[in-house]
């Protein structure tokens, strides 16, 4: 199935620790590169999310950012030093004895004094494993969506391409068609041109004139490359793993003999038709470049 290097997706999870979000955005690249923004709570994940695209990706640039919004009701748990907290406690009160007319500080405060001396509280780190495993399992959705949206853009990019090519073959037809006029005028003026000249050829030098012109305007080769390499080109779409390297070669291939048919025309129509098939040509590409 043909995949689209450009998509989007996100996905969203609320978990007891808060809330989850992973957002996704893919655009054409000659290779696959991933660019990661992880929460530092989160950012030893980096090395698996990045294991984790590379082995369902084979091309494209993608940004890959996380998001999380720690609940208000987190479970975090704080340990006070109470000996650390008694000893602070009793110098105060001998201090506040000291003092001619001892300041009257309301407890609280107080209490939050205290609480802000080094060492006095250590918030207890908790365990994160759950809720790395529930991003990454999040993750796996995220990028499966992804993969489906960048497939639903191939199959678009795919009809887009096969009508292109279907035009090719209308405008390879109309040559062919037309070439034996062509040739047969050509002939024709090539003869009134001797009888205008007064010149006598012998047959057998004529016949090496009609032979070098007819070397010159013979394009049934092109032709058959042009028609071969669309034909490529229909069964290289249906295959399943990644083709856009190989679309991109053929492009170049078409457009090679497209310039070779319209350098070897001697007819207007073919010129024009060489033009049309190059303007197609040019079309495919563009779609091409989205191609993984």
């Amino acid at each position: 199935m043909l995949h689209s290097m450009t998509a989007f997706a996100r996905g969203d999870q609320d978990t007891e620790w808060g809330a989850l979000t992973w957002e996704m955005r893919s655009v054409n690249h000659r290779f696959l590169e991933v660019s990661t923004r992880l929460p530092d709570d989160l950012r030893s994940l980096e090395p698996v999310v990045r294991e984790k695209l590379a082995a369902k990706l084979g091309r494209g640039k993608v940004e890959c950012n996380l998001r999380f919004r720690p609940s208000p009701t987190m479970p975090i748990e704080v340990v006070v030093n109470k000996e650390l907290v008694r000893r602070l406690v009793s110098a105060c009160r001998e201090v506040e004895g000291m003092m001619g007319r001892p300041a009257q500080i309301d407890s609280h405060v107080k209490a939050l004094d205290i609480l802000r001396w080094p060492g006095v509280s250590q918030i207890v780190e908790i365990n994160l494993e759950p809720l790395h495993q529930a991003a990454l399992a999040l993750l796996d959705d995220t990028v499966n969506d992804l993969i489906q949206a960048r497939a639903r853009e191939g199959a678009r990019l795919k009809d887009v391409i096969e009508q292109r090519g279907i035009a090719l073959e209308g405008w390879l037809a109309q040559v062919r068609v037309r070439l034996p006029e062509v040739k047969s005028r050509w002939k024709e003026r090539l003869l009134n041109r001797i009888a205008e000249a007064k010149v006598d050829l012998e047959a057998s030098r004529f016949e090496q004139e009609l032979v070098v012109l007819a070397q010159k305007m013979d394009v049934d080769e092109e032709l058959e490359r042009l028609s071969g390499h669309i034909q490529e080109i229909q069964r290289t779409l249906n295959q399943k793993e990644p083709v856009g390297r190989r679309l991109d070669f053929l492009m170049q291939e078409l457009n090679r003999e497209a310039n070779t048919l319209g350098s070897k025309s001697v007819d207007i129509e073919t010129t024009r038709a060489s033009v049309e098939m190059k303007v197609l040509i040019e079309q495919m590409r563009e779609q091409i470049q989205n191609i993984e």
